[in-house]
């Protein structure tokens, strides 16, 4: 530890001058379930230095989130901390009443959790939630509504006014999450634990929040702990980059050295399946052609205005959609990309009848269905399904795996008790689940399992067409690898069509024939995804293209892998006929 005065703060929390924020020292911590108990951080070693930014990688499972909730003391009734210490600030917390725990968390140590669902309270208006951190800080109550402005604004939130009078369900996902951002700015603390903070946002949002957070901790020696399964924002962000699995650290270093000379198999396959770090730095779409097919789905020049809340301006219409043609294609994917509120969601929910546009048409195989009420798409319903984007949020706890797959059968009266249970084996087979699984309830399966249990649901009813509402943003790279590779093989098997909504440009090119992209609630840009990707027309598509993490380390690696000699040239462009973009500088 690094010499230094010591220091205590009025809440009784003793500060070193100089000293590292948090220091872990053979941290184990376990979870007792059964009389037994299970092991999920193993023997962590870990300093955090004022204004340094350290990632943690690793797949669901691998200890990364228990470790952070450690250093909170925000462990559940069950977790324990059975070996090694915890020093946060030079108080050692591995035993701290929770009231030396209330005056770290926030002041010292502030926390962006990674479901903006459940860190936020949806009885309450944005602003006031943000106000709650200001106020800790023990602010002049005159100025409280100004500095939740700014630490909205800070942390990327258009119209920062609007958005304090709003509550959580009026914002997106990427909002909700920008908001959690904010608190965390809020309370001015010196490390940051990010947890997952920008699954949910778009590449352009991302790389903003970033880009504010790295400025944070150059200018203010904020330290930065970044818990992710992104290895494109580790090798971007990062000055030390920590790689976990089972609880246990498998390789740690610079990014450079961890990217570039993986020395673990564990390292080397989450390169492997993380598309922005694939091909050389270049987005590589798999299809390179699509066949010619009939529509199955087109929304045609599409309108959709919301009402807003009154503000001081009197009362405003927010123009989610305008004007927008979108077509997806029998047996074929289209991807619809976009940032936050760009309209994606709003465009999904009107293709499935959740909404009715202020103009425009829905035609479903040639028919138009805009005003078509719950009685007329009541039985259409069986032709078109919907995956969401959090499986533990739309599968109700307390049904089996059998109860929740087979519930469209019973809602649509298909079968009998015994056919039904024989198609439930079926899907379960087609998702690759073991049939043992049908007894489970979504409590006792991962997230990658969850989302498999929800797509088979989805495919109980032979739908023509299923909508995925971002069905992978939340899933690590190796899980969300198998979820694309089941998706597409079951497009092959059966000849469903997918409306795939999605942030990320990287995993749209690995399952969309045709692409879509929304700014503003307007459709910019739309072709063929080999042609979009590989020359982009507008300026906003190239800006997303450029946002992707990774691809500046994954070009390094390609040129540490050329021949001696070797330099520039052809190789720094993607092969031929492969539809890639060039990683930015």
């Amino acid at each position: 530890m690094n010499e230094g005065a010591t220091r205590r703060t009025g809440d009784g929390v003793s500060e070193e001058a100089g000293a590292n924020i948090v220091e872990l020292s053979g941290l184990s911590v376990g979870y007792r379930s059964r009389g037994r108990t299970a092991l999920a951080v193993d023997g962590l070693d870990l300093a955090i230095a004022p204004g340094e930014t350290v990632a943690v990688v690793g797949e669901s499972g691998s200890g990364k989130t228990t470790t952070a909730n450690a250093i909170l003391g925000l462990l559940p009734a069950n977790g324990q901390i059975v070996a090694g210490s915890i020093r946060v600030a030079g108080t050692d917390i591995t035993t701290a009443r929770e009231r030396t725990l209330r005056a770290i968390r926030g002041n010292v140590v502030g926390l962006v959790p990674q479901d903006p669902m459940v860190g936020l309270n949806p009885t309450m208006r944005v602003g006031g939630q943000v106000a709650e951190a200001v106020r800790r800080r023990g602010v002049d109550r005159r100025l409280v509504s100004a500095e939740v402005i700014e630490a909205l604004e800070r942390a990327g939130l258009d119209e920062p006014v609007l958005r304090a009078r709003q509550y959580p369900h009026e914002l997106s996902g990427g909002m909700r999450q920008r908001v959690l951002i904010a608190i965390a700015l809020a309370g001015h603390p010196r490390l940051i634990v990010a947890d997952e903070p920008t699954s949910a946002l778009d590449v352009t949002v991302q790389r903003t929040i970033l880009d504010h957070l790295g400025r944070l901790v150059a200018e203010t020696g904020t330290s930065l702990l970044i818990i992710t399964h992104d290895l494109g924002v580790a090798a971007d962000r990062a000055d030390r980059v920590i790689v976990m699995q089972h609880g246990r650290v498998v390789e740690r270093g610079d990014p450079e050295s961890i990217l570039l000379a993986p020395r673990d198999p564990y390292t080397r396959h989450l390169i492997e399946v993380a598309p922005a770090l694939s091909h050389s730095g270049h987005v590589v779409p798999r299809f390179t052609e699509v066949a010619p097919a009939s529509e199955i789905l087109r929304l045609e020049a599409v309108t959709k205005d919301f009402r807003l809340p009154r503000t001081s301006g009197g009362d405003r219409v927010f123009r989610a959609l305008e004007d927008v043609t979108l077509s997806v294609r029998a047996g074929q994917t289209l991807g619809l990309v976009g940032e936050s509120g760009s309209g994606k969601t709003t465009a999904l929910r009107i293709a499935m009848g959740l909404d009715k546009p202020t103009s425009g048409r829905v035609l479903l195989d040639g028919k138009d269905i805009t005003a078509a009420g719950w009685s007329q798409l009541r039985p259409l319903r069986r032709r078109f399904q919907l995956v969401h984007q959090n499986p533990y949020s739309s599968l109700d706890p307390r049904f089996s795996v059998e109860e929740s797959i087979a519930e469209p059968l019973v809602s649509f009266r298909i079968g009998n008790r015994a056919s039904r249970a024989a198609r439930v084996r079926e899907l379960l087979d087609q998702v690759a689940l073991p049939a043992d699984f049908r007894e489970r309830r979504p409590r006792e399966l991962s997230g990658g399992q969850r989302q498999r249990v929800a797509i088979a649901r989805a495919l109980a009813l032979g739908p023509e067409l299923v909508f995925l509402d971002e069905p992978v943003s939340a899933l690590d790279v190796s899980v969300q690898d198998q979820i694309l590779g089941l998706l597409t093989g079951l497009q092959q098997e059966l000849g469903v069509s997918y409306f795939f909504i999605s942030h990320d440009l990287a995993v749209v090119a690995q399952i969309s024939h045709e692409v879509a992209v929304l700014h503003r609630g307007r459709v910019v840009e739309s072709g063929s995804t080999a042609a979009v990707f590989a020359a982009p027309e507008q300026e906003h598509t190239r800006e997303l293209l450029g946002a992707i993490p990774g691809q500046r380390f994954a070009a390094a690696l390609a040129a540490a892998a050329r021949p001696a000699g070797t330099s520039g040239g052809a190789a720094d462009e993607p092969p031929p006929g492969a539809g890639g973009t060039p990683a930015g500088p």
